[in-house]
């Protein structure tokens, strides 16, 4: 009598413990459903600016010397050179990294008014000093290039490498929200067995580690393939490296259970 009475109380609770765990699983369901469309919106929305990135990038690419020095710092699609003199040079926190900070003194027009943010590991850095005349490269509204004695440099935040990025960010948030859907299939399937009493098997774990692997990797590509072609041709091989290793990338983290 005793053994069948523990039986019983033993099949109440798990038939309690059945629907708790439905309840759960359905709710982790829907919320990666909704979490997967929020992020193919926002991927959906971002692929719509690749174009413009083409464009600019190139535009800046085909950009020749202005002819005229009348043309304005906002719609000059040509490579502007504004002289002026240093006002003042120093080594800067900018964000995390440090920099050689150039101030150029006043007047001087848009956008060579603004901080020069120059290599601090560069030959400028040694060389530029207040007082010194330097030519500031600029197209549009973007600082390209600043010179001094024959030496010269790039500045960083060019518009050439902005589209492959771009494409890369679109890429993750996209298989992030392919993968979110897998979730909340995983957890409809979970919720439906837990329903009818049958057995599940472990949730893979997707933490902040394997998220940032997806993340990265298209970003990377995105990053190479900026440096080895242009335009067009870069975006998409930015997507044709990403699918090479997206599979297999998603395959080693949905098995690596950590």
């Amino acid at each position: 009598m005793a053994a069948k009475t523990a039986a019983e109380t033993a099949v109440k609770a798990v038939e309690r413990v059945g629907p708790a765990r439905s309840g759960r699983a359905w709710l982790r369901a829907v919320a990666c459903a909704l979490l997967g469309l929020a992020l193919l919106a926002g991927s959906a929305a971002l692929s719509t600016l690749v174009p413009e990135q083409v464009a600019a990038e190139k535009a800046f690419l085909d950009a020749q010397p202005c002819g005229s020095e009348g043309a304005t710092g906002d719609t000059a699609d040509c490579m502007r050179t504004i002289r002026g003199t240093v006002l003042s040079a120093e080594r800067a926190k900018s964000g995390r990294a440090t920099v050689f900070r150039v101030q150029l003194r006043p007047p001087v027009p848009a956008p060579a008014d603004r901080p020069l943010h120059l290599d601090t590991h560069g030959e400028l850095p040694e060389l530029i000093k207040p007082g010194d005349e330097v030519e500031v490269t600029t197209w549009r509204n973007v600082q390209v290039g600043v010179s001094h004695d024959g030496v010269s440099e790039t500045l960083p935040g060019l518009p050439d490498e902005d589209a492959t990025m771009l494409a890369g960010i679109t890429l993750a948030g996209a298989w992030l929200g392919i993968l979110a859907f897998i979730a909340a299939f995983g957890g409809a399937r979970r919720a439906h067995r837990a329903t009818t009493g049958r057995p599940s098997p472990p949730r893979i774990r997707f933490g902040p580690a394997k998220c940032a692997g997806v993340v990265a990797a298209p970003l990377v590509a995105g990053y190479f393939a900026g440096h080895a072609w242009d335009t067009w041709p870069a975006v998409v091989m930015t997507v044709a490296i990403w699918a090479l290793i997206a599979l297999p990338a998603t395959i080693l983290a949905l098995r690596w259970d950590a």
